[in-house]
């Protein structure tokens, strides 16, 4: 079979190695008179489930050269833009000292931006917001946006101290709607999910992204998140696309069968004939969710036929459990489905994340 020409792309969600040196030493001279402890500076562990004996693809989890090496990714895979995410950062939320994660997430943020947006104007970033203390946050997302030109920022599904649909966060959420910019979740801490002594990496990892992303959905679904931020653009990003197809499913039947008591108005509301996928499918509409994939997801033709293609964003998790060759070989996987429309590849392969990142 000869493989489509591939449209535009955009890489939806690609990972930084980051420079421990360089972010410490932009941090505040108070700050560096204490000295940062570890080889992950100011960052906590991501949990104690990575520490274990695995195998990847060569040259998977590996800097490929900073930002040179990042470039020459983009020229050979055909990308046009590609959106940062942070890989030891994905643990931020796991701070507990408040005025350390204003510092870091701080830093980080000048670190991205002087390191590899200034340098290349095909990298985006997603900012780090110390939502440890939320008011914190709204500042940094604020000066991100405006003075960084990040595209938004990215949250931690797990290690804070409550889900993210509490309205403990909403003034994020707030700025965000008034600034029109993208908040993203992205899983990779897994501590405190019930796999504490699971034997196997695999199988964490198989489990922990999805259900970090399952259980700060459902809690922004049913606190009204998405309804109450009309502007404000939430992306769920590497847990796969199985999660989102159990979300449909089971909150609309659970959601049907369990109606909250609602004296207060607090809670998602549907029509007695309505259900709560259908609910979805309207915020997806309407450009507010979107649903990071990747391109040899068995069941994204069926999702895209029974919910639209308007969610799914192209995601090359490099370089991390890849190399350039299976990425490669994911997207030719995505080209050769025969049962969704070029257009529906062109939105997936770029025209939503230009839409969620407002590209």
């Amino acid at each position: 079979m000869n493989t489509p020409t591939r449209p535009m792309m955009i890489d939806g969600d690609g990972h930084v190695f980051e420079d421990i040196p360089a972010i410490v030493a932009r941090m505040p001279a108070e700050v560096l008179k204490t000295p940062i402890i570890g080889t992950q500076g100011p960052f906590p562990p991501l949990d104690n489930l990575h520490q274990a004996l695995w195998q990847s693809p060569p040259q998977s989890f590996e800097d490929p050269g900073g930002v040179r090496g990042w470039s020459e990714f983009l020229d050979s895979a055909n990308f046009v833009v590609a959106v940062l995410y942070p890989t030891i950062g994905l643990a931020y939320g796991r701070i507990t000292d408040k005025d350390l994660a204003i510092y870091t997430c701080r830093a980080y943020n000048d670190w991205l931006a002087d390191t590899y947006c200034k340098a290349d104007s095909r990298f985006k970033g997603l900012a780090l917001i110390p939502m440890q203390d939320p008011a914190a946050a709204v500042t940094e997302l604020n000066r991100a946006v405006t003075e960084l030109g990040m595209v938004g920022a990215m949250l931690p599904p797990t290690g804070l101290p409550m889900l993210l649909g509490q309205d403990y966060y909403w003034p994020v959420y707030e700025e965000a709607n008034r600034l029109g910019c993208a908040i993203a979740l992205h899983g990779g801490a897994h501590q405190n999910m019930g796999m504490d002594n699971q034997g196997v990496f695999a199988a964490v990892h198989a489990l922990g992204h999805p259900f970090g992303l399952m259980l700060n959905f459902t809690d922004m679904l049913v606190n009204r998140v998405f309804e109450r931020f009309e502007n404000t653009r939430f992306g769920f990003m590497e847990g796969g696309l199985a999660w989102f197809l159990m979300i449909m499913e089971r909150c609309s039947g659970s959601y049907g069968a369990f109606r909250p008591t609602d004296p207060r108005s607090s809670y998602l509301k549907i029509g007695d004939e309505e259900k709560v996928s259908q609910r979805i499918v309207e915020y997806i509409r309407a450009g507010r969710l979107f649903v990071g994939v990747e391109g040899d997801e068995p069941a994204l033709a069926y999702a895209i036929n029974t919910y639209g293609s308007e969610a799914f964003i192209f995601s090359s998790d490099y370089p991390h459990e890849v190399n350039k060759e299976t990425i490669e070989h994911e997207i030719d996987e995505l080209m050769e489905i025969d049962e969704i429309t070029d257009t529906d590849k062109a939105n997936v392969l770029a025209a939503n994340a230009q839409r969620f990142y407002s590209i």
